[in-house]
C-alpha cells in the first residue's frame, strides 16, 4: 500500500514533466500495528527512493485508517505540460501498455485466479506502478499536452479534448497491451480494461509528428494510438476506420463508471 499510495500522487509529476522534490504524509490509523507499519514503511521508503523524493514532514493521528500525500515538484518557468495544447494535426501517444491496472483488479479482490508469473505481473502493476517521471521531463518542449491515465484512456482522452478544444482518435487496433493481460482475459474484455479500466498510470500525450523519431531514436517508450482533429470529443475507430466508440469510457469524479 505504501507503494501505491504514493506512486499514484507523483505520477501527476510526471503527467506535468516535473522534476519530483519531496512529499509530505499525513496518517491516521485506528489502532497501531506494528507490523503493518513496518511493511507500509517499507514500500513507501522503496518507492520514495525509484522516485527521488523525499519525505519532508507530515502528521500521525488517531481514527479510521486514511492516507493523504502531498508531493512538490518543479519545472522551468513556462515548461509545465497541461492537458490544453493539443492540435489537429498531433498524434496521439502513450508511454506503455494498457490495462494491467484494470486486469489485476480481479485478483486483488480474489475473484480469479492465474498462474503465478502471470498474477505476480499483473498484481505488481496494481500494487506499485511506476510513474514515468524521466519520460514526462523528456517531453517538455515536445508534447503539446498530456496526462497521466488514471480514469481510464477513453475518459483521461476527453480531458484533454475538453481542454484542448479537439477532438482525439483512438484507433482501437493500435492499444498497446502486456501479454499478462491478453493470457488472462480475451481479446474483447482485454481491450475494454485498456480502454476504460484505469489505474494504469502510463503517460497520455499529444504530439507534434515531427518529434516522434527523436523520442524514439532516444529509446522513450512511445506508442501512437491516434490522432488530434477538429472537432470534439473522443471517438474509438476500428481499422477500417468506423466508429465503434463504447459507451463506458471509464471512471468520473463525483459520477462513478460511465
Amino acid at each position: 500500500m505504501g507503494q501505491r499510495a504514493l506512486a499514484v500522487s507523483a505520477s501527476d509529476l510526471a503527467a506535468m514533466g516535473a522534476r519530483p522534490v519531496a512529499f509530505t504524509l499525513a496518517l491516521t490509523l485506528a489502532q497501531v500495528d506494528a507490523d503493518w507499519l513496518q511493511a507500509f514503511a517499507r514500500g513507501l521508503n522503496q518507492m520514495a527512493q525509484g522516485c527521488s523524493l523525499h519525505l519532508i514532514g507530515g502528521d500521525t493521528t488517531c481514527g479510521p485508517l486514511s492516507l493523504t500525500l502531498t508531493v512538490f515538484g518543479a519545472v522551468p518557468a513556462g515548461s509545465a505540460l497541461t492537458r490544453g495544447g493539443a492540435r489537429s494535426g498531433d498524434l496521439l501517444c502513450v508511454g506503455g501498455a494498457l490495462g494491467d491496472g484494470a486486469g489485476a483488479l480481479p485478483l486483488v479482490l480474489k475473484q480469479r485466479s492465474t498462474e503465478a508469473s502471470i498474477a505476480e505481473a499483473l498484481l505488481a502493476r496494481y500494487w506499485s506502478p511506476q510513474p514515468q517521471l524521466a519520460l514526462g521531463q523528456a517531453l517538455r518542449g515536445r508534447a503539446t499536452s498530456a496526462l497521466d491515465i488514471s480514469d481510464g484512456l477513453l475518459a483521461d482522452c476527453g480531458h484533454i479534448a475538453r481542454a484542448s478544444g479537439v477532438r482525439l482518435v483512438v484507433e482501437r487496433d493500435r492499444l498497446p497491451m502486456s501479454d499478462q493481460l491478453l493470457t488472462l482475459f480475451d481479446l474483447p474484455s482485454a481491450r475494454q480494461a485498456a480502454l476504460s479500466g484505469g489505474d494504469d498510470y502510463i503517460l497520455a500525450f499529444t504530439l507534434p509528428p515531427g518529434y516522434l523519431a527523436g523520442l524514439l531514436e532516444e529509446g522513450w517508450p512511445v506508442h501512437v494510438i491516434g490522432r488530434v482533429e477538429e472537432g470534439q470529443g473522443v471517438v474509438l475507430v476500428d481499422d477500417a476506420g468506423q466508429d465503434v466508440t463504447p459507451d463506458t469510457h471509464g471512471y468520473q469524479h463525483f459520477g462513478g463508471a460511465q
